[in-house]
C-alpha cells in the first residue's frame, strides 16, 4: 500500500488503510497522539492491576477500564467498550505498572472507581461502522453550527465525535454565558437521528482538540502532556520582564500563553535578593535611576537620565544595597564614571535592536565576497563605458560632418534652380517684348 493511499488520523492517533482484499487494517501510530504518555515502566508487571488498561478515543478523551473479556490484549489493540448508551470502540494505549501512576495522576481511587468493561477486542465489521460513523463527523458539525446560528445562541460548536456504533455523538462547544439549548438537542436529534450529548469546553481545551505548533516550533501543550490549566495573569509576565504586547503573549487560543507560569516561580524567587529600587540612588555624579534588571543574573542597570537608556552603567544586588545604606546615612556612593575610566570590567549590555535584520545570518566571508564582485562588476561598466566614449564621438563627428556635407549640396541645388527659374522667366520676357515691337511695326 503507498504512502498517499494510507489515512493519518491525528485525531485518534492511527493509520486507516486496506488491504489487497479490501479488508480495513487500522494501526496504532503514538506518534501523533495528543496527551500521548511514555510508557516508562514497560516490562514491569503488576498482577494487582494487570487487567487495568488504558483506552483512548478521539483527541484527548481517554480513560481507564477493566479487561472482563479474558482474552490478552496489547498496546495498539482495538477493543469494544462499554459505554452509556451502546458500545464504543478505543485503542489500547497503556497497560502495565503504568496504568497505576495515571490513575494516581487523575486521583482515581482503584478500591472504589467503578472502572468500565472492555467487552472483547473489535472485529472486521466492527471498524467498519466505526470508520462510517467518523466519515459523518465534519459534515455534522457543520450543519450542527448551521441550525445553533439558525437559533441565535451565543456558542461556537467545536468538535464532533460519534460513538463506535454510530448510534450517539459528543458536541464539544464553547460559550461565554449559560446556553439554552434545548431546542437545539431536539433539532439535532430530528436532523441527524442519533443521540445527542452536549460538553461545554474551555478555550484552552479546544486548543488542545485542534492541535498545532506554537510559536517556539514545538506542539502545543495543551495538546501535548497538559491536562490540568491553571489561571494565567499578567503578573506572571510582569516578574519576568516582559514586554505586555497581547500579540506576543497571548497563544493560539486568544488567552495567555500556559508556558508564561514555567518560570515564575524561578524570577519570584530571584526577585526576593534584589533591593527595592524604585527611589533613585544618590552617587556623587548624581541621581541615578534604574532602567533595567536582569533578574536571573541579580545585576540592575541604572541612568543618569530616568527618561532615556543612554549611557546605562551595571550594578549588582550587593552594591545596590551599599549605596542604600549609604545614602540612608546622609552620604554619597562612588562615582561611578572614574571607576568606569579606571578600566574595571563590567558586564555588557546586549540589546534586542537590529536581532530581526534579515541578514544577520549571513556569514561575513559570503558577504565580502558579494562586495568584492559588486565593485569589480561596477569597474568593468565604467571600463566598458569609458571605451565607447571615444568611439561614440567619433561617430558623432562623422555624422555631422556629413550632415554638413549634405546641407551645403541642398543650399547649391536650390540657387542653382533658383538661378535657372530666373533665367527662363528673363528670356521669356524679352520675346514678349519683341513680339510687341514687331506687332507695331
Amino acid at each position: 500500500m503507498d504512502y498517499e493511499d494510507k489515512n493519518h488520523d491525528c485525531s485518534r492517533g492511527c493509520i486507516v488503510d486496506r488491504d489487497d482484499a479490501g479488508a480495513l487494517r487500522v494501526a496504532y501510530n503514538s506518534g501523533c497522539c495528543k496527551l500521548a504518555d511514555f510508557d516508562w515502566l514497560a516490562g514491569i508487571d503488576d498482577d494487582k492491576y494487570k487487567d487495568l488498561y488504558e483506552v483512548r478515543f478521539k483527541n484527548t478523551r481517554k480513560g481507564i477500564y477493566r479487561n472482563d473479556s479474558g482474552q490478552m490484549l496489547r498496546e495498539g489493540d482495538l477493543v469494544i467498550v462499554e459505554a452509556t448508551n451502546g458500545h464504543d470502540l478505543g485503542i489500547v494505549t497503556l497497560c502495565g505498572a503504568v496504568v497505576l501512576r495515571q490513575m494516581m495522576r487523575r486521583k482515581i481511587n482503584p478500591e472504589t472507581y467503578q472502572f468500565k468493561k472492555i467487552y472483547r477486542k473489535a472485529k472486521a465489521l466492527d471498524i467498519e461502522r466505526w470508520q462510517e460513523a467518523i466519515a459523518r463527523e465534519h459534515a455534522t458539525m457543520i450543519r450542527s453550527r448551521q441550525l445553533a446560528a439558525n437559533l441565535g445562541l451565543e456558542m461556537k460548536i467545536g468538535d464532533v465525535e460519534f460513538q463506535g456504533d454510530g448510534t450517539k455523538a459528543i458536541f464539544y462547544y464553547i460559550a461565554d454565558e449559560r446556553v439554552d439549548f434545548r431546542q437545539l438537542i431536539k433539532d439535532f436529534a430530528e436532523e441527524f437521528h442519533i443521540r445527542i450529548e452536549m460538553k461545554q469546553i474551555g478555550a484552552r481545551q479546544e486548543a488542545g482538540l485542534i492541535g498545532g505548533l506554537g510559536v517556539c516550533g514545538r506542539p502545543l501543550c495543551c495538546s501535548k502532556f497538559m491536562a490540568d490549566f491553571k489561571s494565567i495573569t499578567t503578573a506572571a509576565a510582569r516578574c519576568q520582564d516582559l514586554a505586555l504586547n497581547p500579540q506576543k503573549l497571548a497563544g493560539q487560543c486568544s488567552k495567555l500563553k500556559c508556558c508564561i507560569n514555567y518560570e515564575a516561580s524561578t524570577y519570584i524567587d530571584a526577585r526576593k535578593n534584589l533591593p527595592d529600587a524604585r527611589e533613585p540612588l544618590d552617587l556623587k555624579d548624581g541621581l541615578a535611576y534604574l532602567v533595567k534588571t536582569d533578574v536571573l543574573m541579580g545585576t540592575m542597570w541604572f541612568s543618569f537620565d530616568k527618561n532615556n537608556m543612554a549611557n546605562m552603567f551595571p550594578l549588582s544586588a550587593e552594591q545596590v544595597i551599599q549605596i542604600r545604606e549609604l545614602n540612608r546615612h546622609g552620604k554619597k556612593g562612588d562615582s561611578v564614571i572614574e571607576k568606569a575610566k579606571g578600566g574595571d570590567d563590567t558586564p555588557e549590555f546586549v540589546s534586542a535592536v537590529g536581532d530581526d535584520s534579515i541578514s544577520r545570518f549571513d556569514k561575513a566571508g559570503k558577504r565580502r565576497n558579494r562586495d568584492r564582485d559588486r565593485d569589480r562588476d561596477r569597474d568593468r561598466d565604467r571600463g566598458e563605458r569609458a571605451g565607447k566614449e571615444p568611439q561614440e564621438r567619433e561617430k558623432t563627428d562623422r555624422n555631422g560632418e556629413n550632415a554638413n556635407r549634405g546641407d551645403r549640396e541642398g543650399n547649391r541645388s536650390e540657387n542653382g534652380n533658383r538661378e535657372n527659374r530666373n533665367d527662363r522667366g528673363g528670356r521669356n520676357r524679352n520675346n514678349r517684348r519683341r513680339h510687341r515691337n514687331e506687332n507695331k511695326a
